[in-house]
Order: structure tokens, then C-alpha cells, then sequence
């Protein structure tokens, strides 16, 4: 009998997303090898590197970050829809060589994003790939939507944060999913009740508050320069913007991620344990890495029941 064709769906998670190589590493070392991959949010990210066989480089980009290199990657603006352009991370993608046609990659690829007029899921499989990631990170409130034909395109987590249906769709048997939200909504049970809940922005470097201050207009550059260090940190008694922001964006998509499940769960599913990992942490890319594996030891037994080694 022929292998049923294995179908990884890649979660969304913003820095959580890193454990998705993890994952991959040490699904590859059990020899397990999807056939179809698909990624929502970060999760295309991963999933774009993996299909055009530049994972291990993605992997020491990864590991070699720091704050001071995220900062400078980030092409920060206020004019575009988001407080990040996004051009920068296609070039890095591009740097990386993770931008052939999606057409051509030696497994079947999708990408999810989602048409911010209609609120429409779209499943990206042609085109430059990096394009096609571009478009799926594109988190609301934190990067500038991406333009694709007549339609822009936002974060692919707002509909379909973990494409267990895309999969199927794309002809998988057997769907390996990955969700990196899974254990967050769990902190309030695990930390002091009167603890304010944190996106991992609180700790955000002056560099990256000076570069969205100078976007703003002369004429008011400087009243904002007293007001912003207030508004973005958290204090004792009340979040600051960005905890708003990502922690409301953590609760949407484990609602999303829950009602979706329950409807087309997969046959295995991975949960690493990332609830103390902000948003944007992406320089902690080794502990995320480890747990992807950690997740994947845990459910071999579960995933030996569906999958032959090959």
C-alpha cells in the first residue's frame, strides 16, 4: 500500500513561531517527512524556508538574533497601516534565498493570509514565495498590509491560525498541526492573579520608540516624545500599548484556533509550551527551537500510531 501523504499545518504565533523548526528538525530525525506543508502567520515563514531547503539557514539567522539586530531590521513607519513597512523582512527572506515561485518547490506550499475588505481566507500557492509570507505576517496594528493584485492582504491568524484545512484541501491523509497558542491563555492560572499579563513588549529598546517618534510630523515630534515612553511601556497598575495589543491579539486567536479545531481537528496535534514568550521575542529563538523538539519527543507515541518511519 502506498504512504498516506503527511500534511504539517504551521501555526501562528508571531517569536512563538521559531519552535516550528523544532518541530520539523525533529520530525525529519524520526523520519517523518511531511509531503504538504501550509503556514499561517509565522508559521508560512517556517514552512517557506523548509520547502525551498533553506531551513538550516533560517535556523542560524534565528539563533544569532539579538534586540539591537531585530530593531534594525524593522523599517519602522506609521504612514502604511502598520507601525512596520515590511519591506525589510522581504528582503531578508530574499537574503536568506527563500524567494523562488511558489510553483516550484518540491512540496505543495500555501501560505494563509487573509483579504482585509471581504475578511475572505485566502491560500496563496503561486507567485513568489516570499511575497506570499510577506502577505501572511502581516499583523494588524504591527505590520503594514501587503498588496496582492486588487486586494490587500493581512495576517492569515485572524481566520485560519492553524491550517489544518488547508491541508486536507491540498490532499493530505494524515495532518500533523502545530499550535503555539494553545497554553497561553493558561498563564492567568500559573502567575500571581494581580499580575498585569505582558506581549514581551514592555522590555521594547529606546531605538525602536526614537525611529516611530521621527515619523511623526515635525510640528508635534516634540510633545510626542514626552508622551510616547508613557503610552507604549506598561506600568504597576495598567498595561501599556503594545501589551493591549498583543495580549488581545492572543485571545483572539485561541478562540479562533479553538472554534476551527473543533470543527476539522488534526490527527495529531503538537502544543509546545510557550506561554511565557511574547510577540516579538524573537531573539529567543534557541529556547522557542528546543521546545518544538521537547513537543515532538512527548507525542511520538501518538504519532507512531499514524506514521511509518519511512
Amino acid at each position: 500500500m502506498a504512504r498516506p501523504r503527511i500534511g504539517l499545518a504551521l501555526g501562528s504565533g508571531s517569536a512563538r513561531g521559531w519552535s516550528h523548526i523544532g518541530v520539523i528538525e525533529a520530525l525529519h530525525e524520526a523520519g517523518i517527512e511531511p509531503d504538504i506543508v501550509c503556514g499561517s502567520s509565522f508559521g508560512s515563514v517556517v514552512g517557506a524556508a523548509y520547502v525551498t531547503d533553506q531551513l538550516a539557514a533560517l535556523k542560524t539567522f534565528a539563533e544569532a538574533l539579538t534586540w539591537r539586530k531585530i530593531v534594525g531590521l524593522l523599517d519602522v513607519g506609521i504612514s502604511g497601516g502598520g507601525l512596520i513597512n515590511g519591506k525589510s523582512i522581504v528582503e531578508l527572506l530574499r537574503s536568506l534565498k527563500i524567494d523562488m515561485p511558489i510553483e516550484t518547490c518540491a512540496k505543495p506550499f500555501a501560505a494563509v493570509a487573509t483579504d482585509l475588505e471581504t475578511g475572505r481566507e485566502i491560500w496563496l500557492r503561486e507567485g513568489p514565495i516570499d511575497e506570499a509570507v510577506r502577505a501572511s505576517i502581516a499583523l494588524p496594528g504591527i505590520i503594514s498590509p501587503a498588496r496582492n493584485g486588487d486586494r490587500w492582504l493581512v495576517d492569515g491568524g485572524l481566520v485560519n491560525p492553524v491550517p489544518v484545512s488547508v491541508c486536507r484541501a491540498l490532499g493530505a491523509d494524515i495532518v500533523i498541526a502545530i499550535d503555539l497558542n494553545g497554553d497561553l491563555m493558561g498563564r492567568r492560572f500559573k502567575s500571581d492573579s494581580a499580575k498585569l499579563p505582558t506581549g514581551g513588549f514592555t522590555a521594547m529598546p529606546p531605538e525602536f520608540v526614537r525611529r516611530l517618534i521621527d515619523q511623526i510630523p515635525a510640528s508635534i515630534r516634540a510633545q510626542a516624545a514626552a508622551v510616547a515612553p508613557k503610552l507604549l511601556k506598561s506600568a504597576p497598575s495598567r498595561p501599556g500599548y503594545f501589551d493591549v495589543l498583543a495580549n488581545s491579539i492572543n485571545i483572539m486567536q485561541d478562540q479562533i484556533t479553538r472554534s476551527r479545531l473543533a470543527g476539522e481537528p488534526p490527527h495529531v496535534m503538537l502544543v509546545p509550551r510557550l506561554a511565557d514568550f511574547g510577540l516579538m521575542e524573537f531573539h529567543r529563538a534557541s529556547e522557542a527551537i528546543a521546545e518544538g523538539r521537547a513537543c515532538v519527543e512527548q507525542a511520538m507515541p501518538a504519532l507512531r500510531r499514524y506514521i511509518s518511519s519511512k
